[in-house]
């Protein structure tokens, strides 16, 4: 899969951690970009830019406010997830910087990844 190849998806059934090979090297070798409505509990994995799940899920009916990005890296031992994304610079918020500050919005996001996401 060539760099300009990257797949979003917004999944419908959870997806094993098998199913996330159609990402490895899609952009990124082992990182998984992702975005996810906290309230809608949807996730959109994928693409250069959190800003591409981003633009999904709003296209799908989620509100801006509840969208937050992420990484995942499903290959490490064990898989690492962050939550530092340009689209979570939100002074509104009062989320200054790239991380998400609010711990109730990290567990609601970190929460959705696992629902759609079979991590161990």
């Amino acid at each position: 899969m060539s760099p300009v190849d990257s797949p979003i998806l917004i999944p419908v059934a959870r997806l094993r951690r098998e199913e996330l090979e159609k990402f490895r090297n899609a952009p990124f070798e082992k990182m998984i970009k992702f975005a996810v409505d906290i309230r809608a509990a949807r996730i959109a994995l994928g693409g250069e830019m959190h800003a591409d799940g981003e633009a999904e899920l709003l296209r799908a009916g989620s509100a801006q406010a509840d969208i937050w990005g992420g990484n995942l890296w499903p290959w490490d031992d064990p898989p690492r997830i962050e939550f530092i994304s340009l689209i979570n610079i939100r002074p509104s918020a009062d989320n200054m910087g790239m991380d998400i500050a609010r711990d109730d919005i990290r567990r609601a996001a970190l929460d959705v990844l696992r629902r759609w996401v079979e991590l161990p």
